[in-house]
């Protein structure tokens, strides 16, 4: 059985027991996490829409963490400009304990 649950403004295909890395959430490692359902599916059957908002899936928050750097560099040729700017992305790595529905 897997589930496509909305967390952060992204969608993730999830199943029991995997380990996402979603949009910073506030909480505690070890705290329970509850995601909007927008489909479920198992084999070939889906449930979309209304019958997907009846299941939940729930997760657990494992860690919190900082991705890598990504650097943004502008350089204006022959104009003696540049510039730097690095940006890490905050993130929470959830893990799926269930979908129920």
């Amino acid at each position: 059985m897997f589930a496509v649950i909305k967390a952060g403004g992204k969608q993730y295909r999830v199943a029991a027991e995997d380990t996402i890395s979603i949009a910073l959430q506030a909480g505690e490692p070890g705290d329970a996490l509850k995601f909007d359902v927008l489909l479920v599916g198992e084999g070939e059957t889906f449930k979309i829409g209304a019958d997907a908002a009846k299941a939940s899936v729930d997760g657990v928050i494992v860690s919190h963490g900082r991705g890598d750097k990504v650097i943004a560099f502008k350089k204006r040729r022959r104009q003696n400009s540049k510039r730097k700017r690095g940006h890490r992305q905050d993130f929470t790595l959830v893990r799926i304990t269930g979908i129920n529905g």
